[in-house]
């Protein structure tokens, strides 16, 4: 990479990893000595700070302001305001705490969000160790600037992208940029200009880790310039995406605003032309009004989101934005990442390998008594006479600078692999310490310990094939004949084939002690076996993704790995295991992609373009993907995906901060559990909605169609009243119900669908049909021809609508298959809201609502009637069922 400055070498020459070391510190006007203090200066003014920029963050002002950019809050201000007009003063502070409560939530949770550049600028090392004229000198990371040459060593941050110019064993763990799951050794030889970003082994790039060995290398990019860079402008101007169930209750919003307009106008004057006083039919109108508004959906649907959000939260799943709960219930298509998430993000030793016998790892016996371990000796004669599989074991825990949780992930798997099958690491290597060692370089490919007059050797296997004169077999150390050179071949070629990287181990006998050229390891190893190594698919993961996907939801893996580890993990977990690589996409424009990722499940070597790109493919074909990823690289997909899903163990914080999700147990397992939560809040949702809105149009229709004939039924008060128990206690219980047993066996519901879909359209229209029509039955039996609604009336008809409200509950639950006696904070919700009815009847409360006590006939005459609205509301219900089962 070379800096922007220097735009004509860059059309001209071809990238600074397909260039030499030398030609590259000559396009930066360089040289091995570095910058002087002067010039450095001098490119810093011209190149800035070596930071990654902060445009596109939002203010707190800004932040806080967007929470009530939504068309339902703005009807909700409207009715507290008519509220306030009427004189029903309560009511409007009731709406103007729910509107306030909505925004402080959400405010808090989007500005969690904002935090995402942040953390992409504390990726940078806080010092670095730069050449200045010659002398190498501790400085502050952002003060690099293009041109500057770095020393870089084991533990170091890499401080910006660089060009490697001398290595020495530089190994570097680039898995939060590139998915790469085990560091990648790196050397100063130039690549194609083409070669993927996980391929570049002349580069470091910045915020990776280096994991073992020295180098120099030269500057070519700082702050926006450099790979996390890019990343960070491209997350500053990605805007937020709005859920499905945000763009519905917009959408019921405007809807219900126009309702309200439009029934003001057709009330008003049709009170007035019945000679009803202005002011009264102006309070009616104002009442209708604000009984047509669900005044509670906001608080309801925040509260069954915060209570979904703490059962994922038991689950393993952290939603860090509320509608993101049930969003992810309506996603059809999960893009994850193969490393930590489809398999345990370890590396693990699988096989293992002597001459001609292949075991597997779990099958190694754990039955040691014969041999001491305790007991220090130069002879290692308790090695030697093992067998073989043993001797591998210890090999490879010996010659292995793994200690504890710390080192190489490979090197750690050996360690693991050996004390899982009995042997005592730390006692192993007390009685063997080691007195000598040749350190691994990615020159030499293989690294050597010495003990006492033993040598063990690990490495690529071709490379010790070609050092080794023998190989052991059941009858000791042989000659390592070209037949047997080619059968080892052969198994490390089946082993690559199953996805397994390959590491040899050897010997060498009768060493002086002095290895630190490595002279007497040239040649004369007996070679010992092979370690067939592999991070593994979880167990439970495959049966998750067939639970997945039956639910109608497709599942692709996207990682930087290479094909072959792709497909094979592919394989395991019983996916397609058809591959395609990054490279393969850059090919393709977008419609050729769109009709790919249809098709392809798996894809290999992928960049963060690639990512993004793919993801678009599948949103551009309609579909709702949730994106998984813990890199830095995987931030963009994340906050351009409908639902970002970060890993919380060895997730970024960058990931973190660009998701929605967080999976603390970084298991794609938890997803399937997420999702199945999703959808169950969404089946929630749907019946509060259903049921506040039903409720509502009843209220609406009695009082309207009563108004025609003269009668003023149900005051404000009292329709007030009735909100206030439906839209309380009984809904926000309806948050609680526990998921439907077919609930993962949908397929996901149609983005383009509203919440207000034909069935909740029916439950509307019907039960409201339902329930108005015996309520005027009851007006006009409980008038007896009276030309005014009397207060027993009144009484009788209120209410008995409560009561049917109370039993319309049940009949919405069983219409979305929830078992009738699953929830208990139901049953206590409509109790304590039907002793706040009969407070309102016979105590001094009843004087403000206009009711009167009922007798027990009163009481009969409203279970009859609730006995025929039940017969009803389930005749509808029926209807509606057949109707949403046939659109699946």
């Amino acid at each position: 990479m070379v800096p922007p400055s220097h735009a004509q070498s860059v059309e001209e020459s071809p990238p600074a990893h397909a260039q030499s070391a030398e030609a590259t510190l000559d396009a930066l006007e360089t040289s091995l000595d570095g910058l002087d203090a002067a010039e450095a200066d001098r490119r810093r003014e011209r190149y800035g700070a070596n930071e990654v920029a902060s445009e596109g963050q939002r203010s707190l002002v800004d932040i806080f302001l967007t929470q009530f950019r939504s068309v339902l809050i703005y009807v909700l201000v409207v009715a507290a305001a008519l509220s306030v007009w009427a004189g029903h003063v309560v009511d409007a502070v009731l709406i103007a705490v729910i509107v306030v409560a909505n925004g402080l939530f959400g405010f808090v949770q989007d500005y969690r969000a904002e935090e995402s550049l942040a953390a992409l600028r504390e990726l940078t090392a806080p010092t670095a160790t730069v050449r200045r004229g010659g002398t190498p000198t501790a400085v502050e990371a952002t003060q690099l600037v293009p041109g500057d040459v770095i020393e870089l060593a084991g533990g170091d941050v890499v401080p910006a992208d660089c060009r490697l110019v001398e290595t020495t064993g530089l190994e570097i763990d680039e898995a939060a940029l590139t998915g790469e799951s085990v560091p990648v050794s790196k050397a100063p030889t130039a690549v194609d200009a083409d070669t993927p970003l996980a391929e570049r082994t002349p580069m470091a790039y910045k915020g990776t880790n280096v994991t073992r060995g020295r180098a120099v290398a030269v500057v070519t990019g700082t702050g926006d310039d450099t790979e996390v860079g890019a990343i960070a402008l491209e997350l500053a101007g990605t805007e937020e995406t709005e859920t499905p169930l945000q763009t519905e209750l917009d959408a019921l919003g405007r809807t219900l605003g126009l309702g309200v307009v439009i029934l003001a106008a057709l009330v008003v004057p049709l009170l007035l032309l019945q000679g009803t006083e202005p002011f009264q039919a102006g309070l009616t109108a104002v009442s209708l009004a604000v009984a047509a508004v669900p005044e509670g959906l906001p608080a309801v649907v925040t509260l069954t989101l915060a209570l979904g959000v703490r059962q994922m939260a038991e689950e393993k799943a952290l939603v860090r934005r509320l509608p993101a709960v049930e969003a992810l219930g309506g996603v059809d298509v999960v893009c994850t990442d193969k490393t930590g998430t489809l398999t345990r993000g370890q590396m693990t030793v699988s096989r293992l390998w002597v001459n001609d016998g292949v075991v597997a790892a779990e099958d190694v016996g754990t039955d040691r008594s014969a041999v001491d371990e305790t007991e220090p000796t130069d002879t290692h004669t308790d090695i030697r006479t093992g067998d073989r599989i043993d001797l591998l074991l210890r090999a490879g825990a010996l010659c292995n600078d793994a200690a504890g949780d710390e080192g190489d992930p490979t090197e750690r798997a050996l360690v693991d692999a050996a004390e899982d099958s009995g042997i005592d690491v730390t006692a192993l290597r007390d009685s063997h310490p080691r007195t000598d060692e040749i350190p691994f370089s990615s020159e030499r490919k293989w690294m050597g310990t010495v003990h006492g007059d033993r040598a063990y050797v690990k490495g690529a296997p071709a490379v010790l094939l070609s050092k080794a004169d023998r190989i052991l077999t059941e009858d000791g150390p042989v000659p390592l004949t070209d037949e047997r050179a080619a059968r080892v071949s052969e198994r490390v070629d089946a082993f690559a084939d199953d996805a397994l990287r390959v590491l040899a181990a050897a010997y060498a006998d009768d060493v002086s002690g002095d290895a630190t050229g490595g002279d007497e390891f040239e040649d004369g190893l007996v070679f010992v076996g092979l370690f067939g190594l592999i991070d593994p698919a979880r167990e439970e993961v495959a049966d998750a993704i067939a639970a997945t996907r039956g639910a109608g939801i497709d599942v692709k893996m996207i990682t930087g790995d290479n094909v072959r580890t792709a497909a094979a993990i592919a394989g395991d977990l019983g996916m397609d295991t058809e591959v395609m690589e990054g490279r393969e996409i850059d090919e393709l424009d977008e419609a050729a992609l769109r009709d790919r990722v249809e098709s392809v499940d798996v894809f290999a070597r992928t960049a963060p373009e690639h990512k993004v790109r793919i993801l678009r493919a599948l949103q551009d074909n309609g579909h709702r993907v949730a994106m998984t990823g813990d890199g830095v690289n995987d931030a963009p997909a994340l906050k351009h995906a409908d639902i970002g899903v970060a890993m919380g163990i060895r997730g970024t914080d960058v990931a973190k901060q660009a998701s929605d999700i967080v999976l603390l147990d970084d298991n794609y397992a938890t997803i399937e559990r997420a999702i199945e939560r999703g959808r169950a809040i969404f089946d929630n949702v749907w019946k509060f909605v259903g049921y506040l809105l039903s409720a509502n149009v009843a209220e609406v229709a009695i009082v309207f169609i009563a108004s025609l004939f003269g009668y003023l039924v149900l005051p404000a008060v009292q329709l007030l009243w009735i909100n206030l128990l439906t839209d309380g206690l009984p809904a926000v219980a309806l948050g609680a119900d526990p998921a439907s047993e077919d609930v993962m066996d949908r397929p996901p519901r149609d983005p383009d669908r509203s919440i207000v879909d034909r069935g909740m359209l029916g439950l509307m229209g019907g039960t409201g049909a339902v329930s108005t029509m015996a309520m005027l039955g009851l007006l006009a039996i409980t008038l007896g021809g009276a030309t005014a609604v009397t207060p027993y009336a009144m009484t009788m008809v209120f209410t008995g609508f409560v009561a049917v409200e109370f039993e319309k509950l049940y009949v919405i639950r069983w219409l979305r298959e929830t078992p009738i006696i699953s929830n208990p904070w139901l049953g206590a919700a409509v109790a304590v809201s039907a002793l706040l009815q009969l407070a309102v009847l016979y105590t001094p409360l009843n004087r403000y609502f206009g009711t009167v006590p009922l007798e027990l006939g009163d009481w009969l005459l409203i279970g009859a009637v609730v006995a025929v609205c039940l017969l009803g509301h389930l005749a509808v219900a029926v209807a509606v069922r057949r109707w949403q089962r046939a659109e699946r």
